[in-house]
Protein backbone atom coordinates (compact mmCIF):
# COMPACT_ATOMS: atom_id res chain seq x y z
CA UNK A 1 0.00 0.00 0.00
CA UNK A 2 1.54 3.25 -1.12
CA UNK A 3 0.46 6.52 1.50
CA UNK A 4 0.57 9.66 -0.11
CA UNK A 5 0.29 13.18 1.56
CA UNK A 6 -3.07 13.83 2.26
CA UNK A 7 -4.00 10.72 2.50
CA UNK A 8 -5.94 9.69 6.07
CA UNK A 9 -3.44 7.55 8.08
CA UNK A 10 -4.81 4.04 7.96
CA UNK A 11 -5.73 3.21 11.55
CA UNK A 12 -4.45 -0.33 13.40
CA UNK A 13 -4.46 -1.95 16.66
CA UNK A 14 -1.54 -3.21 18.07
CA UNK A 15 0.27 -4.33 21.27
CA UNK A 16 2.76 -2.00 22.49
CA UNK A 17 5.15 -1.12 25.64
CA UNK A 18 2.68 0.81 26.75
CA UNK A 19 -0.41 -1.83 26.21
CA UNK A 20 -2.92 -2.15 23.30
CA UNK A 21 -3.48 0.27 21.25
CA UNK A 22 -6.32 1.71 18.27
CA UNK A 23 -3.91 4.28 16.39
CA UNK A 24 -6.57 6.72 16.07
CA UNK A 25 -7.94 6.54 19.16
CA UNK A 26 -4.72 6.74 20.94
CA UNK A 27 -3.22 9.78 19.31
CA UNK A 28 -7.43 11.25 19.27
CA UNK A 29 -6.99 15.11 18.17
CA UNK A 30 -3.13 15.34 18.84
CA UNK A 31 -0.28 15.01 16.04
CA UNK A 32 1.39 11.88 15.95
CA UNK A 33 4.91 11.05 14.57
CA UNK A 34 4.60 7.43 13.90
CA UNK A 35 8.62 6.20 12.89
CA UNK A 36 9.98 2.44 12.18
CA UNK A 37 13.25 0.77 12.94
CA UNK A 38 14.61 -2.01 11.86
CA UNK A 39 14.93 -4.52 14.64
CA UNK A 40 15.64 -4.18 18.25
CA UNK A 41 19.27 -4.15 19.98
CA UNK A 42 21.20 -2.50 16.76
CA UNK A 43 23.52 0.51 16.98
CA UNK A 44 22.13 3.33 15.19
CA UNK A 45 17.98 2.31 16.22
CA UNK A 46 19.59 2.76 19.81
CA UNK A 47 20.81 6.33 18.73
CA UNK A 48 17.61 7.23 17.79
CA UNK A 49 15.34 5.86 20.55
CA UNK A 50 17.61 7.57 23.15
CA UNK A 51 17.40 11.01 21.01
CA UNK A 52 13.37 10.60 21.20
CA UNK A 53 13.44 10.01 24.94
CA UNK A 54 15.58 12.75 25.48
CA UNK A 55 13.58 15.37 23.49
CA UNK A 56 10.01 14.00 24.15
CA UNK A 57 9.17 17.95 26.23
CA UNK A 58 9.97 19.50 22.73
CA UNK A 59 7.26 17.22 20.88
CA UNK A 60 4.91 17.15 23.79
CA UNK A 61 5.28 21.51 23.49
CA UNK A 62 4.10 20.84 20.15
CA UNK A 63 1.31 18.80 20.80
CA UNK A 64 3.05 15.84 19.21
CA UNK A 65 2.51 11.98 20.50
CA UNK A 66 5.57 9.59 19.62
CA UNK A 67 5.26 6.16 19.46
CA UNK A 68 7.62 3.42 17.40
CA UNK A 69 7.38 0.19 16.17
CA UNK A 70 9.44 -3.14 14.85
CA UNK A 71 8.99 -6.26 14.42
CA UNK A 72 10.57 -7.61 17.40
CA UNK A 73 8.17 -8.48 20.69
CA UNK A 74 7.09 -6.10 23.43
CA UNK A 75 9.31 -8.60 25.94
CA UNK A 76 12.07 -7.46 23.45
CA UNK A 77 11.49 -3.52 23.44
CA UNK A 78 11.40 -3.72 26.89
CA UNK A 79 14.60 -5.28 27.57
CA UNK A 80 16.28 -3.43 25.20
CA UNK A 81 15.06 -0.07 26.89
CA UNK A 82 17.74 -0.86 29.73
CA UNK A 83 20.67 -0.83 27.20
CA UNK A 84 18.95 2.44 26.19
CA UNK A 85 18.80 4.10 29.17
CA UNK A 86 22.43 3.08 30.02
CA UNK A 87 24.07 3.88 26.87
CA UNK A 88 21.71 7.25 25.63
CA UNK A 89 21.10 8.36 29.05
CA UNK A 90 17.47 8.06 28.76
CA UNK A 91 14.80 5.22 27.85
CA UNK A 92 12.01 5.22 25.66
CA UNK A 93 9.37 7.22 27.47
CA UNK A 94 6.55 6.79 24.46
CA UNK A 95 5.34 3.67 23.55
CA UNK A 96 6.89 1.33 20.75
CA UNK A 97 4.71 -1.65 18.94
CA UNK A 98 4.92 -5.04 18.77
CA UNK A 99 4.63 -6.24 15.04
CA UNK A 100 5.81 -9.63 14.55
CA UNK A 101 3.22 -9.97 11.91
CA UNK A 102 4.09 -7.42 10.04
CA UNK A 103 0.19 -6.45 9.70
CA UNK A 104 1.42 -2.68 10.47
CA UNK A 105 4.37 -2.85 8.20
CA UNK A 106 2.62 -3.86 5.57
CA UNK A 107 -0.24 -1.59 5.76
CA UNK A 108 2.57 1.27 6.07
CA UNK A 109 4.41 -0.36 3.39
CA UNK A 110 7.74 0.20 5.56
CA UNK A 111 9.71 -3.31 4.75
CA UNK A 112 13.08 -2.35 3.08
CA UNK A 113 13.18 -4.38 -0.09
CA UNK A 114 15.74 -6.55 -0.37
CA UNK A 115 17.03 -6.35 2.91
CA UNK A 116 14.69 -9.37 4.24
CA UNK A 117 11.06 -9.69 4.99
CA UNK A 118 10.95 -8.61 8.15
CA UNK A 119 13.18 -6.17 7.75
CA UNK A 120 11.43 -2.25 8.35
CA UNK A 121 12.52 0.69 7.19
CA UNK A 122 13.20 3.86 8.50
CA UNK A 123 9.85 5.01 7.89
CA UNK A 124 8.31 8.66 9.59
CA UNK A 125 4.70 9.16 9.02
CA UNK A 126 3.71 12.94 10.58
CA UNK A 127 -0.31 12.83 10.67
CA UNK A 128 -2.52 15.63 11.64
CA UNK A 129 -5.39 16.45 14.54
CA UNK A 130 -7.76 15.43 11.40
CA UNK A 131 -5.58 12.32 10.58
CA UNK A 132 -4.47 13.22 7.51
CA UNK A 133 -0.58 12.28 6.30
CA UNK A 134 1.23 15.65 6.14
CA UNK A 135 4.81 14.53 5.81
CA UNK A 136 6.75 10.95 4.91
CA UNK A 137 9.96 10.60 5.47
CA UNK A 138 12.06 7.12 3.92
CA UNK A 139 15.61 6.51 5.41
CA UNK A 140 18.15 4.09 4.19
CA UNK A 141 18.70 1.08 7.42
CA UNK A 142 22.76 2.71 7.41
CA UNK A 143 21.55 6.37 7.95
CA UNK A 144 20.18 7.74 11.21
CA UNK A 145 17.05 10.03 11.17
CA UNK A 146 17.60 13.79 12.02
CA UNK A 147 14.94 14.41 14.56
CA UNK A 148 15.61 17.75 14.68
CA UNK A 149 15.04 18.35 11.23
CA UNK A 150 11.92 16.62 11.18
CA UNK A 151 10.78 19.07 14.81
CA UNK A 152 11.17 21.94 12.30
CA UNK A 153 9.23 20.71 9.53
CA UNK A 154 6.18 20.13 12.46
CA UNK A 155 6.95 23.40 13.09
CA UNK A 156 6.47 24.51 9.61
CA UNK A 157 3.67 22.25 9.25
CA UNK A 158 1.92 23.63 12.11
CA UNK A 159 2.42 27.44 11.16
CA UNK A 160 1.19 26.38 7.57
CA UNK A 161 -1.63 24.44 8.23
CA UNK A 162 -2.67 28.04 11.30
CA UNK A 163 -1.89 30.48 8.56
CA UNK A 164 -2.24 29.41 4.84
CA UNK A 165 1.19 30.73 4.73
CA UNK A 166 4.38 29.10 3.50
CA UNK A 167 7.93 28.40 4.64
CA UNK A 168 10.82 29.08 2.52
CA UNK A 169 14.02 27.18 2.37
CA UNK A 170 15.64 26.55 5.67
CA UNK A 171 12.99 28.40 7.72
CA UNK A 172 13.10 28.58 11.28
CA UNK A 173 10.32 29.72 13.88
CA UNK A 174 10.10 33.15 13.86
CA UNK A 175 11.68 33.89 10.26
CA UNK A 176 9.16 35.32 7.64
CA UNK A 177 7.13 33.67 6.01
CA UNK A 178 5.69 33.63 2.24
CA UNK A 179 2.90 34.91 0.90
CA UNK A 180 1.61 31.53 -1.84
CA UNK A 181 0.85 33.09 -4.94
CA UNK A 182 -3.60 32.00 -4.26
CA UNK A 183 -3.66 34.83 -2.27
CA UNK A 184 -3.77 37.78 -4.45
CA UNK A 185 -2.01 40.92 -3.14
CA UNK A 186 -4.88 43.32 -2.89
CA UNK A 187 -6.06 40.66 -0.20
CA UNK A 188 -2.57 40.07 1.94
CA UNK A 189 -2.65 44.11 2.37
CA UNK A 190 -5.75 43.57 4.43
CA UNK A 191 -4.67 40.43 6.02
CA UNK A 192 -1.15 41.64 7.22
CA UNK A 193 -1.80 45.26 8.46
CA UNK A 194 2.08 45.64 8.31
CA UNK A 195 2.15 45.08 4.71
CA UNK A 196 4.70 42.42 3.29
CA UNK A 197 8.05 42.49 0.86
CA UNK A 198 7.48 41.83 -2.66
CA UNK A 199 10.37 40.42 -4.44
CA UNK A 200 8.79 39.26 -7.37
CA UNK A 201 4.57 39.42 -7.53
CA UNK A 202 5.36 35.53 -6.73
CA UNK A 203 7.37 36.06 -4.24
CA UNK A 204 5.94 37.82 -0.98
CA UNK A 205 7.61 37.80 2.47
CA UNK A 206 5.76 38.80 5.64
CA UNK A 207 6.52 38.23 9.62
CA UNK A 208 5.19 35.02 11.16
CA UNK A 209 1.69 35.59 12.71
CA UNK A 210 1.60 35.43 16.21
Amino acid sequence: MSIRLGDEAPNFKADTTEGPIDFHDWKADSWAILFSHPKDYTPVCTTELGFLARSKDEFDRRNVKIIGLSVDSVEDHMGWAEDIAETQGAAPNYPIIADPDMAVSELYDMIHPGEGDTSTVRSVFVVGPDNKVKLTITYPKSTGRNFEEILRVIDSLQVTAATGLATPVNWQPGEKVIVPPDIPSDEARERFSAGFEEKKPYLRYVDQPG
